[in-house]
């Protein structure tokens, strides 16, 4: 049988599939659509347990980036997308309890966009997936890795000229054994 987040993924996959179906065909005459491509830079906050007793969290941010590409349909006011990239999420490293940790983040992303545009300033939520891979370091204990695919959303804002956009984003990548994984981030898109 399929796990839950395979089930999450199919669902959402066949409802943005359908809202895009539907769109085009209620799009009216004047409507359009673009590619754009896009790169951003950041900071990306890491937050994992790492001790029940006495409680203590690894909480640390490093250096950001990623590069995406997209493909949208403005329908008036209103567009709907796709977009998936490649996210570098750094490698944030700190001391807990007296022991040292480093982890080191990436993955490739995939999300359906939809987005309120008023003149040159537009707003737009994602939701998707990240397939992800992970290694960590503990001084003493060695090093590991893990892999795996979880869901991920964000929320953004935009300010056209032209073909080129600035963008702002905040993403949430919802990874499995962890409290908390964000990024904040500025970047350009382009559009053709």
């Amino acid at each position: 049988m399929f796990s839950d987040l395979e089930m999450e993924t199919r669902h959402f996959a066949g409802a943005a599939a359908a809202l895009m179906a539907s769109a085009l065909m209620l799009a009216p005459a004047e409507s359009k659509a673009e590619a754009y491509i896009g790169a951003s830079v950041g900071q990306a906050g890491v937050e994992v347990d790492v001790s029940a007793v006495p409680p203590a969290s690894f909480d640390e941010d490093d250096f950001a980036w990623k590069a995406f590409i997209g493909y949208q349909w403005q329908l008036t006011a209103i567009s709907l997308g796709v977009e998936g990239g490649y996210v570098d999420l750094g490698a944030p490293s700190g001391d807990v309890l007296g022991t040292s940790y480093a982890l080191d983040a990436d993955g490739l992303d995939v999300f359906g966009t939809l987005g309120f545009n008023l003149g040159p300033v537009g707003v737009f939520a994602k939701y998707g997936v990240i397939s992800w891979d992970a290694s960590i370091s503990v001084d003493g204990l060695g090093s590991g890795s893990d892999d795996g695919t979880d869901p991920a959303y964000g929320v953004g804002a935009k300010f056209g000229l032209g073909p080129l956009d600035i963008r702002a984003e905040y993403e949430i990548f919802d990874i499995d054994n962890t409290d908390d994984i964000t990024m904040i981030s500025v970047g350009l898109t382009w559009s053709f």
